[in-house]
Formats: structure tokens, sequence, C-alpha cells
């Protein structure tokens, strides 16, 4: 057997998900992007402008973040760990990028977003639903977003009426943008890789938004979806809900100087409006944007709200 030559020791590989002086914290949702091709399908994807202002969460690295500066004006990379904000600096140090390069240190959901025309993303997968609706509330609009979700969570997004995966989440994405589903991403083309499969989408904003209250839309929506096969006559039963609608009710009556009758039962009137807009019987699970407005249209109608 041949000796190992002497002051030579073996060579020890890197454990996964280690880079120089960075072990990458898995449940704060840290799977770098590693793989170049994948990287710039997402940029070619994103359609960027040498104009664009880019807003990137989650940069890690940088990978994206790099090949995103040669093309674009400027982009505003929001990063919560300052141990991977040291690497992206360094990255671009002494470099022609480096004063395109804008770094925001802290939680993005706790802070206001700046402007920007669009965002670019391999979001930590945990923060996905509250920044979905935080960009989509956002203004002033820009123009997409391309995003890196968790497989299930993107089919969500652009799930249709009675399909399995069709929930709140999917019709309150779908009120205020068009949302595609561009490409699967396999778990290997992270380091480290996570534990499921990952999927690109874009959002575009409708511009101008649907006449909506938003706060009032999902707050009959989530009504309706916290038990998406039951019928809406059923899910409106509930003595939370009939509490909270009569509440709302009577301040809607006080502000607008009408008076309740003494025999007045909120579970009546909601039952009545169930009946007379013809979704009594309806279950959320098939119920399109459509059906909703004209529910809430007839909520409303009837002095019920949801906010």
């Amino acid at each position: 057997m041949p000796k190992a030559r002497a002051g030579k020791r073996p060579r020890r590989e890197r454990p996964e998900g280690k880079a120089p002086g960075i072990l990458f914290n898995t449940g704060a949702g840290q799977h770098i992007l590693k793989n170049p091709l994948v990287v710039n399908s997402i940029i070619e994807k994103a359609a960027l402008r040498r104009t664009d202002v880019i807003l990137e969460v989650g940069p890690g690295t940088g990978n994206l973040t790099v090949k995103m500066l040669e093309k674009v004006k400027k982009v505003i990379a929001c990063e919560i760990d300052p141990r991977l904000v040291g690497e992206l600096q360094k990255r671009v140090q002494g470099t022609c990028l480096a004063n395109k390069l804008e770094i925001k240190v802290g939680d993005v959901l706790k802070t206001e977003l700046p402007f920007f025309d669009a965002c670019v993303a391999n979001l930590p997968y945990q923060i996905s639903s509250p920044f979905v609706f935080k960009l989509l509330l956002h203004r002033p609009f820009f123009r997409c977003a391309i995003l890196m979700f968790q497989r299930e969570f993107a089919l969500r997004l652009v799930a249709k009426p009675g399909t399995k995966l069709y929930c709140r989440l999917s019709i309150n994405t779908q009120l205020l943008a068009r949302v595609d589903h561009l490409m699967k991403v396999g778990k290997n083309n992270f380091r480290p890789p996570p534990k499921v499969e990952s999927s690109v989408v874009r959002i575009e904003p409708k511009n101008p938004p649907p006449p909506i209250n938003f706060q009032e839309w999902d707050g009959l929506v989530r009504i309706a979806f916290v038990r998406k096969n039951k019928t809406l006559s059923a899910a409106f039963k509930s003595s939370a809900v009939e509490q909270l609608l009569d509440h709302n009710y009577r301040i809607h009556c006080s502000l607008h100087n009408r008076e309740i009758p003494e025999n007045f039962k909120i579970a009546e009137k909601i039952q009545t409006v169930l009946k007379d807009t013809g979704f009594s019987e309806k279950r959320a699970r098939s119920m399109d944007i459509d059906d909703f407005i004209r529910l809430l249209h007839g909520f409303n109608s009837e002095g019920i709200h949801f906010s």
C-alpha cells in the first residue's frame, strides 16, 4: 500500500453548506442558489432594463446580485444576516459594480420598502406569504416580481377554483396580481440543499388595482376559507363570526343613524344575504374572484362589514 507523503495531510472536504468563514443558517432559510444556469434563467425571465432599480431580498453571497448589477442601474439588497452582508460587500469591493449596490441591513418585513422597478429574489421561504402581500400592497406600483418559492407555495399562488391547492392565498394574490409559474428548480441547485423542491413565479400587480377595500375583502375570504369544503351557510354559523359581524353592523348603524329593531338577530340577516345572493350552498373551494366580489357587495349593501 503506498505511503502518504511526509508532511502532507489528506485533504478534507468542506462540509456541505459551509463557505469560507460562514456556516449557513438553514433555519433562517439560507439556501444559496449555486447553479449559474438557473441564475441566468431567472435574470432572463425578469427582462431587466439598464434603467431599472431592482429590489432583492436575501441576496446571500451574491450569485444573483452580481449578475443583476451588470445589467441594471442599481440593486437594493435587503439582508438580515451581517455575516452575509460582509460577504456581499467583499465580493463587489474595488469593482465598477460597487457604486451600483445598496445594502439595507435588517428584517425586510419590518422596514418600509424603497422605490424599485422590479423585485428579483431567492426568498427565505418562511417569509413568503407576508412578503408577497407586503409587495402587492406597496405603492408606487412596480413592474413585476420574479421570486423563488417552495414548490407547494408557488402552486398555491397559481391554483384555480376547484383544485386541491386552491386557498385564501390563491384568491387574494390573484385579486391583486397576475401570477404565472415560470419554472421548477430542483433542491440540488442550492447549497446546502433544502428539504423541498422550489419554483420560480412571476407576479405582475394589477394597475390600477380592483376598486375593493382589501381589508374588507380579506375579512370575508378568511371566514369562507377557514373550512373551504363547508357550505357558506355553515361557515357563517360560527359564534365568533356572528359576534364579529354583529359588532360591525351595530357600529355601521350608529354611524348612519339607523335604528336596530329590538328583536334583531345578526344570524338571520347573514343567512338572508347568503340566500339572496345565491351563495348559501356554495363552497369557498369552488368560488372565483367574481363570486366573492358579488358576495361582498351583497353583505356591504345590507350594512354588514368585515373590517
